[in-house]
């Protein structure tokens, strides 16, 4: 299984280009919203959410959202420490899920990759970029928030052009570059690379 990571900064519109990639038959597996999923059906993961952040941190079965993101966006230890706890997991949830794929190849799409050791488990990676001035538009725009809270947000991640550089392959969504093409050109790339290993 030919395994491709697929990411980019808040607003590049990475969800986007991976539809587009389902559209073609291609598996993805949006590791944001599968960590969600984890942090309320692993029982261990649950336990050391608990255990650091407190009984507060669920509400019933489910996290409690707000009180966790209000102590992890003030405080970068305390999310690299949440980040510590769910990672692993989703990454162990993560090849499990590649390994059980028979197409091609298939799609891993996260936020982080070179941030943690997710880059060390695909064969390549795609990175989606988008103008700063257009992200701050699309994520505002989406999440209904301030351009301060964006701009806070953008902050906390890795540097664009540095995130850029360390991909294989990166696509352009600036909304003057057509998307349809890049993906099938990079689609007929990974099923070539596939049939060959």
């Amino acid at each position: 299984m030919f395994k491709i990571g697929l990411t980019g900064g808040i607003g590049s519109g990475k969800t986007t280009v991976a539809r587009i990639f389902e559209v073609l038959g291609i598996p993805v597996y949006y590791a944001d919203d599968r960590a969600k999923d984890l942090m309320n059906t692993d029982n261990n993961l649950r336990q050391q959410i608990v255990t650091h952040f407190g009984d507060e941190s669920y509400l019933g079965k489910e996290l409690n959202r707000p009180f966790i993101a209000n102590i992890v966006f003030n405080d970068a230890e305390k999310l690299s420490l949440l980040n510590s706890l769910v990672h692993p997991v989703t990454l162990k949830d993560a090849n499990e899920w590649m390994q059980a794929q028979n197409t091609p190849y298939a799609i891993k799409e996260a936020a982080l990759f070179f941030e943690t050791d997710a880059w060390k488990h695909v064969d390549k990676i795609i990175g989606v970029h988008s103008p700063f001035e257009l992200r701050m538009q699309r994520t505002m725009q989406r999440d209904g928030a301030s351009r301060g809270a964006v701009q806070a947000r953008i902050e906390r991640q890795m540097n664009e052009d540095d995130k850029m550089k360390r991909c294989d392959f990166v696509i352009m969504n600036d909304e003057q570059t057509l998307l349809i093409p890049q993906v099938l050109q990079l689609h007929r790339q990974f099923c070539a690379l596939a049939a060959s290993t």
